[in-house]
């Protein structure tokens, strides 16, 4: 088998990686204004920088929201397109041990995968993600930059912003510990510095995802939680997502390539043999 490319393409970014008798090779991501810039910027950059012929790629499987502009192979490449949620399960599972889990994609929005051995179900999903940082601190901080916004919250507080169990009681309460959070964003005022203001956004958006992938296991005995997409590049995620961990009975992975594994699962549809469309060209 030759070089298996998979591709997550999203509205401006693209997450590229090659599979090789197994191994992941080199995972790249780009930006660009629109989905088809970045698409042939990833794949020229990629087989570029890792010096791979085209003759030695065998088939290019493109997945996302971005794959819907692409109608003809890529390079004259046998090129397949295959469903996201589909390649969000594979590539969570992908060397990670696990049968059955639940799969959390982080990305503008967020969505829900439940993996059962073979079988993979998209379950639902948030409006809420990469998005909301980006669009509540472009009105609350003046910036849509999403390092700078990182880097704020690194430097945060949450003190004066969320209200926790210990500002209302001096007890806790059945399973609520006196540091939980009450109210995001329920003591904040108008003075409140930038840092505290970057940290509250963060946390209220890794907050509100990882409360609603435990009330998504609920519903089942499910209770390994996958984290994929770009927002477990935050450095905040180890803090907040081993604390639900101790209150919800509830197992949270950040696996190696957490980021490209819609990319990894993309290519796993192939060689797998799952479910995939293969793209023909219009001349032919």
């Amino acid at each position: 088998m030759g070089i298996v490319i998979g591709i997550d393409v999203g509205g401006s970014t693209t997450k590229i990686v090659g599979v090789e008798d197994k191994k992941i090779k080199n995972p790249m991501f780009v930006k660009a204004t629109d989905p088809v810039t970045s698409l042939f910027g990833a794949f020229g950059k990629y087989i570029y920088d890792n010096n791979i012929s085209l003759s030695n790629i065998e088939k290019v499987i493109l997945t996302g929201v971005g794959s819907a502009y692409i109608d003809q192979p890529l390079y004259g490449l046998p090129t397949a397109k295959t469903d996201e949620f589909l390649a969000n399960g594979l590539g969570a599972q992908y060397n990670t041990g696990l049968d059955s889990l639940l799969v959390v994609s982080m990305g503008t929005g967020t969505s829900f995968v439940k993996v059962q051995g073979s079988t993979v179900e998209h379950i639902g999903g948030l409006g809420i993600g990469g998005g909301t940082i980006l669009g509540l601190s472009k009105l609350l901080l003046k910036t849509h930059d999403f390092h700078q916004i990182a880097s704020l919250a690194e430097h945060g507080s949450l003190n004066d912003i969320d209200l926790h169990i210990r500002d209302i009681t001096p007890h806790p309460l059945p399973g609520l510990p006196l540091d939980v959070t009450a109210s995001i964003f329920g003591k904040a005022d108008a003075n409140a510095k930038v840092e505290d203001i970057a940290l509250g956004i963060v946390h209220m958006v890794l907050q509100t995802i990882g409360q609603g992938a435990v009330f998504a296991s609920l519903n089942g005995d499910i209770k390994n939680i996958v984290l994929i997409g770009n927002l477990t590049r935050l450095p905040q995620c180890p803090d907040i997502f081993p604390r639900l961990e101790e209150m919800c009975d509830v197992h949270f992975k950040i696996p190696e390539y957490a980021e490209y594994r819609t990319a990894i699962g993309a290519a796993l549809c192939y060689i797998r043999n799952r479910e995939y469309r293969d793209i023909f060209c219009g001349k032919c």
